[in-house]
C-alpha cells in the first residue's frame, strides 16, 4: 500500500523522498531526511522510529548498506518492513521482510532507490528509477514528482492511493521543503505537483528569512511566515 522513491541529487547535494500510500498521512510516518546525511524510507507495517534511527547511523559514517545491516539487527518485528536508504555518497540499498504485503519489489542504482508493496505491477520500483534517472538538469523536486508520475502511470499500487509527501534537505538542519497531501479522494500525486510547483520558486526565501532575515523578500501577504 505504498511506493516510495529516495534520492541524492549529483549536481547538488540535496537529498530528496517522495511518497505515497493508500493510507492517510503517509509521509509523516515514512519520509526521513537530513542535509548531508542521506534520506531513508520506513514502510509497509511502518515503524517511524527507524528513520531517524537510519539517518543517526548514516551521519556516524556507515555506508546504506552498512546502515541498512544495522537496522535489521536492532529493529523490532523486522519482517515487517520495508526499507529504503541513500547516503551521502549516493549509494543506494534496500529490504524488504518477508512479511510485507502484496507484490513488492525495489530497485537500487547510485542516487536512487524505489520500493514498493502491494504493487499493481513489478516494474513500478525500476520505472521510478528511470524517470528519475531521465533529467538530470532538473531540481529534485521536479524529477522525484515525475518519478511518482511514472509510477502512477505504471499501476502503482493495487488500490487508489490517497496521501502523498515530498521532503527534501539542502544545507539547512531542516527540511527546505516538507510537502504533503494527507488525504485526496482522486489524485494525491497530482496535487502534490501541483504544490511543489507553488513551493519551488519560494523555497529559497524562506530559507534566507531564517538565515538573514534583513535581506529576505517581504511579500506582503498577511500571515505570512
Amino acid at each position: 500500500m505504498t511506493f516510495s522513491i529516495a534520492a541524492r541529487c549529483e549536481r547538488t547535494g540535496m537529498f530528496g523522498i517522495a511518497v505515497s500510500s493508500s493510507s492517510p498521512c503517509v509521509a509523516a510516518r515514512c519520509a526521513h531526511v537530513r542535509a548531508g546525511v542521506g534520506a531513508v524510507a520506513t514502510q509497509n507495517i511502518t515503524d517511524p522510529s527507524l528513520g531517524p534511527l537510519g539517518l543517526d547511523l548514516l551521519a556516524s559514517g556507515l555506508s546504506a548498506n552498512e546502515a541498512m545491516e544495522m537496522l535489521r539487527a536492532e529493529a523490532r518485528h523486522v519482517d515487517y518492513r520495508q526499507l529504503a536508504l541513500i547516503d551521502s555518497e549516493g549509494r543506494a540499498a534496500s529490504w524488504s521482510g518477508d512479511k510485507t504485503l502484496g507484490l513488492y519489489r525495489s530497485a537500487a542504482e547510485t542516487n536512487a532507490v524505489a520500493a514498493g508493496n502491494l504493487l499493481a505491477n513489478g516494474d513500478v520500483p525500476k520505472l521510478m528509477l528511470e524517470a528519475f534517472a531521465a533529467s538530470p538538469e532538473l531540481h529534485i523536486g521536479d524529477r522525484l514528482i515525475r518519478a511518482m508520475a511514472a509510477a502512477v502511470e505504471a499501476g502503482g499500487e493495487e488500490g487508489p492511493v490517497h496521501s502523498a509527501g515530498m521532503l527534501i534537505a539542502d544545507k539547512v538542519s531542516w527540511p527546505i521543503a516538507d510537502l504533503r497531501i494527507d488525504w485526496h479522494d482522486t489524485d494525491p500525486i497530482g496535487a502534490l505537483a501541483g504544490l511543489w510547483m507553488l513551493w519551488k520558486p519560494q523555497a529559497s526565501d524562506y530559507v534566507t528569512r531564517a538565515l538573514e532575515p534583513s535581506t529576505a523578500p517581504a511579500y506582503g501577504v498577511p500571515g505570512d511566515l
